[in-house]
């Protein structure tokens, strides 16, 4: 094996496994937000889908044919789509944080910049098609 092949290699071995990590973090934290309202969880299982599908396609598989993840994953992948329901619960979290941020006077410039983020967040979420 000549020094380029075991570099090629050492590098689809690390990019496999950041794959998985990746895919395993979003799961994580998409977990999280089943019982923590103000994270989302299907923008992160649609993450582990995409992570799990380049490094473990046995985890995609179950992430795709799960009766909870499987149907959001699915309308995703076939036309980039988000189902009403759950946009209307992210821009109920996103407003509730907002309030929440207000509430507990964070400073002018946290708020503006959360404003920003959560407007950019929220014309993504309303331009793409109902799932």
């Amino acid at each position: 094996m000549t020094q380029t092949s075991r570099r090629i290699g050492k590098r689809a071995l690390l990019s496999l496994w950041g794959w998985r990590l990746l895919g395993g973090a979003a799961l994580v934290l998409g977990a999280i937000g089943v019982v923590l309202p103000l994270l989302p969880t299907t923008p992160f299982v649609i993450l582990a889908a995409f992570a799990f599908a380049k490094s473990a396609p046995a985890l995609h598989a179950k992430l795709v044919q799960s009766r909870t993840f499987g149907p959001a994953i699915a309308s995703w992948q076939a036309k980039g789509a988000i189902a009403r329901r759950h946009k209307a619960m992210a821009l109920t979290m996103m407003l509730a944080a907002f309030v929440a941020a207000l509430v507990v006077g964070a400073p002018m410039f946290a708020l503006v910049v959360q404003v920003v983020f959560m407007a950019g967040a929220a014309l993504f979420i309303l331009t793409r098609p109902d799932g």
